[in-house]
């Protein structure tokens, strides 16, 4: 599954290509974004963008995990993890792309 990574320079250049801001503010709006973002979640907030998806921190509980390399049982402590969950609509663009005939 080789892909390229979109880094936050080529996420700042789009907004500079697309809405026509200056580079400088292109790049503090995006930052201003993911910042709003960062921190909605640190407080526990869902985050739902239209036609995209919502991203949310769920809760896991304790449990038992084994080391791959010696077989032993590790207690894995509780935490809370990211979760990405896509919109119906970024679904059926990626998969769009994938149908046999397809030109992408």
């Amino acid at each position: 599954m080789a892909g390229r990574t979109i880094t936050r320079a080529q996420l700042s250049e789009a907004v500079y290509q697309e809405v026509g801001l200056s580079r400088n503010e292109s790049a503090e709006l995006l930052e201003a974004v993911l910042n709003e973002v960062s921190d909605a979640l640190a407080r526990g907030e869902t985050v739902k963008i239209s036609s995209f998806g919502s991203f949310s921190v769920r809760q896991k509980g304790q449990r038992i995990g084994r080391n791959p390399k010696t077989g032993e049982e590790v207690p894995i402590l509780p935490r809370k993890v990211l979760v990405f969950r896509p919109s119906q609509v970024l679904k059926n663009r990626i998969n769009e792309r994938r149908r046999p005939g397809s030109t992408a």
